[in-house]
């Protein structure tokens, strides 16, 4: 079977699709299980909280998704240091409000690609990028976050945590019964 370029890079923007959702949801499904107070809880300080990290991810998503085949991805208006300070007024309300506004860049413009933009060249920071580098780059960004998010929800909550995959003591109860067997939702990584 011979693949065509195009048919190829139509399935990488799918998979991209896929992928942003499934990290979205996992971020979501993570901080669907907090206190108000648990997006503000820090280990240490210099650790960022979950809100920060948020506002972190929303700016960068801004900027990078913002005019991404014209503009480069770092904008004049993008005050980078300015998303790892969250004041003391800031209500969980508010970080999901830039939870769901910096998705909506990210989805808008993934859902604007067409199979011949992924070879096309974007800049980040003055710095040459094909579409599909782009992508892999802001991908593996937002999944190291995410994955600081979920640490940090399963610390605060602790003993009433929810899983977001197969719980402890229970993969070979997975492994014979299948996926309906435990909490992972549409995740699948």
């Amino acid at each position: 079977m011979v693949i065509s370029m195009t048919d190829l890079a139509s399935h990488y923007v799918e998979e991209m699709k896929r992928q942003f959702r499934g990290h979205k949801h996992m971020g979501e499904t993570a901080m669907a299980q907090l206190e108000d107070r648990d997006f503000f809880v820090t280990l240490d300080p210099e650790s960022n909280s979950i809100a920060t990290l948020v506002k972190h991810i929303a700016g960068n998503a801004r900027s990078r998704f913002t005019d991404f085949l014209t503009s480069d991805g770092e904008k004049p208006d993008r005050f980078r240091d300015q998303e790892f300070e969250v004041s003391a007024e800031t209500t969980s309300e508010e970080v999901m409000r830039w939870w769901d506004e910096g998705w909506s860049h990210v989805f808008a413009t993934l859902d604007s690609l067409h199979p011949e933009d992924v070879q096309r060249t974007v800049t980040i920071r003055n710095e040459p990028h094909t579409v599909l580098q782009a992508l892999n780059r802001a991908l593996a960004h937002y999944a190291q976050h995410i994955g600081q998010i979920v640490f940090l929800a399963k610390h605060v909550r602790s003993s009433h945590w929810k899983t977001l995959s197969i719980p402890r003591g229970k993969s070979e109860t997975y492994k014979v019964a299948g996926p309906t067997t435990h909490a992972r939702g549409t995740y699948k990584p």
